[in-house]
């Protein structure tokens, strides 16, 4: 076959997933195309114009200590950081950014283009090209077919993508933007099961219209925290969100269109995501809440077009209009373009492998909203994880790259897909990591960066600065348990913090195990502010966590060992689960299509019972 031109790797589709891939693969060497349909909205911030929040943030943390670029492009284009959760335990801990829209897609598109090892093309591709159950290239709307030895399909929600607003729907990936359309076609025609899902948008309005003295104002941290564990820049001024509240009268406008309300009328077939539902969808299944909250997040430094975080809708915009207006700070808003539903083709992840290749179709990978999930950092994460695996194959076959989910966020996200599966948008919580005392964005570098640098995606420089990181907390652990307070300089703290004051000298480590007490208190001291003199706020914060939660997490780490021992147990891809005659039927027909690679997989597939693992495991030890 004759082709246009041949590259190692090809990436269809340039959203965060898309942008994640081609970034990896070419920087480990790989000749890349990226193939967009329109190179003018590269990393285009489809929804909210934020990155990060709960388990989201602590995957964009995973994805720069690999050696990513979506922590290093949200510091450059925040307008605001925040560290979510810190009333509670640091496991909870997630930092969340507001971006500047442009600016976000500008930076992108430019680290993509500063890497000669990317072309990219502009151009609807409508085929996947595959000879002998391999993939060879892809074809375009042009005509045009490129060569490739490993394609990875992150096409969001433009395959087959469907908007509605009210009664009118039309064919289109995102506002004003076309749908892509044959390659569901193309792969159903190889043996993939595809599936339709929903998710939506809220409508935009010009803050000039808006009155803010009538809401809370939502600043960002007085020390906001950064995402990129490298030297970004911090910032040093912040734009605020505001908080106001939808009211009764408002839903009772809402109800007016639930009649041409395309989620109600049955016109749409997908399943929207659980849990950001529309507002139509909120005060329909919480109809005993007079009121919700509702965000209203600036989409950048210099515009005045903000975001309605909380009013996710595809009612008729005539309704959409009325309703706002009845929020308190909206009366005279107006709106630049209504919200919208969108229904877009997806494809079961139990159809893939680990490292996120297809196990129908050697080298085609698939990342992103393709394979049922929702959000930047979801999508991101699989793309980094794509990009790296697609050029593994070509350069180094034989040696995937697969986190476990005691290793990271990344890793459980994956293994959730591939054994689990999902018939709802997917979303990452701290709640879905059993490990997540070990899963912190503290220490996400300490996890990562190591793997990330010998793998050859995590430069140097960032490896170097994990150790010199790594020795000073342990300095400070260290020192803790030698150094002794005097009474004299903790026990005011202790009474203004109504815990039971000391008597005589106490170690530092044991007063920082205090829950009243936070390390910075001890700084009481002159001695333990010596100590922590030329240390930065993330070491002095880590060595807390380390010795706060020491038995907790050695408990966790016990439990991960423990457990991943059954991971060492092998299974054959091809193994006949018929063969076992004590398997429930619905365990064989589970484990037959999953085709799990070791018993740990196995045990996570949905409707396996633990007695059919046991059962396979006293098969498996026989044989």
């Amino acid at each position: 076959m004759s082709f246009f031109k041949e590259y190692e790797v090809i990436v269809v589709g340039a959203g965060h997933a898309g942008c994640e891939a081609a970034h990896a693969a070419a920087k480990l060497g790989s000749k890349v195309l990226l193939v967009t349909l329109n190179m003018n909205n590269i990393a285009q911030m489809s929804c909210n114009p934020a990155v990060g929040g709960i388990a989201k943030g602590q995957i964009v943390r995973e994805i720069d200590a690999l050696g990513g670029m979506m922590g290093i492009v949200t510091d450059e284009t925040a307008i605001q950081t925040k560290m979510l959760n810190r009333s509670k335990g640091p496991a909870m801990w997630s930092p969340r950014a507001q971006s500047d829209r442009m600016m976000f897609a500008e930076s992108w598109r430019m680290k993509l283009e500063q890497n000669l090892n990317v072309d990219f093309w502009q151009d609807m591709v409508t085929d996947v090209l595959v000879k002998n159950d391999k993939i060879i290239g892809i074809k375009t709307q042009l005509g045009i077919e490129f060569g490739a030895k490993s394609v990875i399909l992150t096409n969001g929600t433009f395959l087959n993508g469907k908007i509605h607003i009210g009664n009118k729907n039309f064919g289109g990936g995102r506002a004003a933007e076309r749908a892509s359309t044959g390659i569901t076609a193309s792969l159903e025609t190889l043996g993939f099961e595809s599936g339709r899902m929903k998710t939506g948008t809220p409508p935009r309005v010009d803050a000039r219209s808006l009155d803010f003295s009538k809401m809370e104002e939502q600043p960002g941290d007085s020390n906001p925290p950064r995402f990129s564990y490298t030297d970004t820049k911090a910032l040093t001024s912040q734009r605020s969100c505001w908080l106001t509240y939808t009211n009764q009268e408002v839903h009772d406008i809402l109800k007016t269109g639930f009649d041409k309300s395309p989620m109600f009328t049955g016109r749409i077939e997908g399943i929207g995501p659980r849990y950001c539902p529309s507002i139509e969808d909120k005060i329909e299944r919480f109809s005993q809440r007079d009121r919700h909250q509702i965000f209203v997040e600036p989409e950048g430094w210099n515009t005045v077009e903000v975001y309605v975080n909380g009013f996710s809708t595809s009612l008729p915009e005539d309704v959409q209009q009325k309703a706002m207006q009845k929020i308190i700070g909206f009366e005279n808003a107006k709106m630049f373009r209504p919200g919208y539903a969108i229904e877009y083709d997806y494809f079961p992840p139990t159809q893939l492998k680990h490292t996120l290749e297809t196990k129908q179709v050697e080298g085609l990978y698939f990342a992103g909203q393709i394979n049922g999930t929702t959000g930047y950092e979801e999508a991101s994460g699989q793309g980094i994880m794509a990009g790296i695996n697609a050029h593994k194959r070509i350069h180094n076959p034989n040696n995937d790259f697969i986190l476990g989910r005691d290793q990271a966020y990344i890793g459980v996200l994956i293994d959730d897909l591939i054994t689990k599966g999902t018939d709802e948008p997917y979303r990452m919580f701290t709640s879905r990591a059993e490990y997540r005392i070990l899963l912190r964005q503290d220490n996400a570098d300490d996890r990562l960066t190591e793997i990330g640098y010998n793998i050859g995606l995590a430069d140097k420089s960032r490896l170097d600065k994990v150790k010199i990181k790594q020795k000073n907390v342990n300095t400070i652990i260290d020192k803790f348990k030698e150094t002794s307070i005097e009474p004299k300089f903790l026990n005011p703290i202790l009474q203004e913090k109504t815990s039971s004051e000391i008597k005589q000298k106490m170690k530092a480590y044991n007063l920082v195990l205090r829950p009243q007490l936070s390390i910075y208190d001890l700084k009481a001291d002159p001695n333990v502010e010596i100590l922590l003199t030329n240390k930065t706020q993330e070491e002095i914060e880590q060595a807390e966590i380390l010795m706060k939660y020491e038995g907790y997490i050695f408990k966790e780490q016990e439990m991960a060992n423990k457990l991943k021992k059954i991971d060492t147990i092998k299974i054959d891809p091809n193994f006949n689960y018929n063969s076992i005659k004590t398997l429930s039927a619905e365990s064989i027909q589970k484990l037959t299509k999953i085709r799990p690679l070791n018993l740990g997989q196995a045990s996570r597939v949905s409707g396996v019972s633990p007695s059919d693992i046991s059962n396979l495991l006293i098969y498996l030890e026989k044989n």
